[in-house]
């Protein structure tokens, strides 16, 4: 349903002051600073802090379901909203509950196999159903607002809406536009009043906004429902109207990075990473959290160009590995208050214990959680590991494509399409992932698969299947023949990550590094034959690769001639449980490899 603007504004005022925080502590330190100029000369102070997280995906607890162990990595980081439960409360026991806000980027309710559980297996949208484990963490801790993320829209609208419903903060979303009336389908922003000891409150305005890419990724889902203006856009429309309703201080969270590119190229013409682009394009922004690019910003000033202001950008590091801070210094100046300063930093999760205030809560969850993903479902004939994926020719990538290709041909028989070659294209989502030889956990096989893709059938040709493997290649760095080969050094060129280089099963060819990007797929056959341009195949792959994501050349306009709305990972599950073995000598085979000058590589 569309949002009624008087309704919302009105709701808005009542929650600002409903919610109003009071206290006095945050003040003392710049009344202090104060207490030494003449009476008459003296400036009214206040200081307050702007929490933040991004991208939590589904990480409530320090605990990782595809390894069913505690989570580590090898900078030793953790995870988990009980983490980041702790560092705000030892934030609000240093500055004063009353003086500090706590908001989010996005990206909340995808991503492990707690929160897909509570999506798919015991959804909260069910009658009677249970409360999202990351909304009741959220709720525990204190938020007081969350901005859309892309992944918000992965299990449709309805699971969003009813996590919305079950959040005693709001989920902000000022670009995401009803498809028909184009007016706000979310709140576009919240204002929250911040009480001072010298009688006049800070309303501190947070807007947010969410990533066009939503369009493309998750089309299936908001096509004809939702429509994603770029950021740019509606923070020009939103920020004055912010100001004039009486902002003291505009905060932004951004669910876009601060790089200025997009995955999609020109397939919409608004940018994906564009936080740094709203502060440098939009007046009276003060501050914005950062989220979507799963990186660590702790401080990043840009100016505006307009006013030549410094607004301070800040993204703390995934799944609540950090916590920003933003404090903010603020001087009462001409009858209102004035932002005299901002600062940036972040706090890093693995310095604190978890609050068992948090991991209590959502115990019985946690467990129901465990119990499910550590079901064994089949066996496996050998161990497959995806540790060297991004760079060999591994079983446990053929697995997938074997599972895809399956899946498809099963679904083109008695087709028009039936009699034509399927090829499948998968990605290394995680260097950790792998089946082990014998029992087979339904963890193990969703580790293949950590994102909620589901499966689609392209008509491509071969001269176009040629183009989006030679795109593909340019995720190899150029190394000459000869030149020692660092195999953590050889991939991710043109910062491109591990799940935008696409194997293709089905086709040999080799990919020659030595070779500038572009010209680099050589022997490319099919069939123990040179690949004909004209020849006609269908590719199984991915709905966000079809959509787009990636910007690979045919594919999001090539024909489609079959799709489902099961995610893959659970084709692959499906499949293990119903051939009850996995027989990797039936599908894994060397296929493709790197060379130099016809020189395998490894």
């Amino acid at each position: 349903m569309p949002l009624n603007r008087r309704n919302f504004l009105g709701t808005t005022a009542v929650t600002g002051a409903g919610v109003a925080l009071a206290g006095t502590v945050g003040a003392g330190s710049a009344e202090a600073a104060g207490a030494a100029e003449p009476a008459a000369r003296r400036k009214k102070r206040y200081s307050f802090t702007v929490m933040g997280t991004t991208d939590l995906h589904g990480n409530a607890l320090n605990w990782d379901y595809f390894t069913d162990a505690e989570f580590d990595d090898k900078a030793h980081n953790d995870v988990g909203l009980a983490k980041i439960s702790t560092l705000v409360n030892k934030v609000r026991a240093e500055k004063g509950r009353r003086n500090t806000l706590l908001i989010d980027a996005g990206d909340t309710i995808q991503g492990t196999q707690l929160s897909y559980y509570y999506a798919r297996v015991d959804p909260i949208t069910r009658a009677h159903g249970p409360v999202h484990p990351m909304a009741r963490a959220m709720n525990a801790i204190g938020y007081d607002a969350a901005a859309l993320g892309n992944h918000e829209f992965n299990y449709g609208i309805p699971t969003l809406r009813k996590f919305e419903e079950q959040c005693h903060f709001p989920i902000l979303g000022a670009n995401a536009l009803d498809a028909k009336t184009l007016r706000p389908a979310f709140p576009p922003y919240v204002i929250k009043k911040v009480h001072t000891p010298h009688g006049r409150d800070v309303r501190v305005a947070i807007l947010g906004l969410t990533n066009p890419g939503i369009a493309i990724w998750d089309k299936a889902n908001v096509q004809g429902k939702m429509v994603f203006p770029g950021l740019e856009e509606q923070a020009a429309k939103w920020v004055p109207k912010l100001r004039s309703m009486g902002a003291d201080v505009v905060i932004v969270a951004a669910h876009a990075g601060a790089s200025g590119t997009s995955s999609y190229g020109d397939q919409l013409p608004y940018i994906e990473n564009s936080a740094a682009l709203v502060a440098e394009q939009v007046p009276g922004i003060d501050a914005i959290l950062v989220g979507h690019a799963h990186t660590e910003i702790p401080e990043y000033r840009v100016a505006n160009k307009k006013t030549g202001k410094q607004v301070v950008l800040s993204e703390p590091l995934k799944w609540g590995q950090r916590l920003t801070l933003f404090d903010f210094a603020l001087v009462w100046d001409r009858g209102r208050w004035q932002v005299e300063s901002v600062s940036a930093k972040v706090l890093n999760s693995n310095t604190v214990a978890e609050d068992p205030k948090i991991t209590g809560l959502l115990r019985d969850q946690h467990r129901k959680v465990v119990t499910y993903v550590n079901q064994v479902i089949g066996t496996s004939s050998a161990a497959m590991s995806a540790a060297e994926a991004a760079y060999k020719d591994t079983a446990v990538i053929d697995f997938i494509n074997h599972v895809q290709a399956e899946t498809v041909k099963a679904a083109l028989a008695g087709t028009a399409y039936a009699s034509l070659p399927v090829v499948s294209q998968a990605s290394c989502f995680s260097r950790t992932a792998g089946i082990p030889a014998g029992k087979v956990t339904i963890r193990e096989v969703a580790g293949l698969y950590p994102f909620e893709n589901t499966l689609e059938a392209r008509l491509l040709t071969g001269a176009q299947l040629r183009a989006y493997l030679e795109f593909s290649a340019h995720y190899y760095v150029q190394t000459p023949a000869g030149a020692p080969v660092d195999p953590a050094k050889l991939t991710n060129a043109e910062s491109i990550p591990d799940f935008n280089y696409d194997a293709v099963s089905g086709l040999s060819y080799e990919i020659d590094i030595a070779k500038a990007p572009g010209s680099r797929i050589v022997n490319l056959s099919f069939d123990g034959k040179p690949l004909v341009d004209s020849a006609q195949f269908v590719l199984a792959v991915n709905n966000y690769r079809a959509s787009g994501g990636g910007n690979f050349p045919h594919v999001a306009r090539a024909k489609q001639v079959w799709a489902n709305s099961e995610e893959i990972r659970n084709t692959i599950i499906a499949w293990v449980k119903a051939k009850g073995a996995i027989d990797v000598g039936t599908f894994a085979s060397v296929d493709w490899k790197l060379t130099r000058d016809g020189v395998p590589v490894f």
